[in-house]
């Protein structure tokens, strides 16, 4: 299946777009996703943390993912 995954701040700039399509198996989940990203994307490993948003909502990685989810990438927020 296809899923777009939506990236801001330094994860758009690791990943090249502010939106990324990739092909995913079925069933897979918010965990998985992460390894995919990070074995196309070593970068991502060097984020001190990063969290995975399904549905305008931060995902457990346990959380399945489907076709019609809206998947963002939040990368490490810091403020002042």
């Amino acid at each position: 299946m296809k899923i777009k995954i939506l990236t801001f701040g330094i994860a758009k700039d690791i990943l090249g777009a502010s939106e990324k399509e990739i092909d995913v198996d079925e069933g897979l989940n918010v965990k998985q996703l992460k390894n995919i990203l990070e074995e196309d994307f070593p970068q991502l490993q060097k984020l001190k943390s990063y969290f995975i948003a399904v549905d305008e909502e931060y995902a457990e990685d346990d959380q399945i993912i489907t076709s019609t989810n809206e998947i963002a990438i939040i990368p490490p927020v810091s403020g002042g």
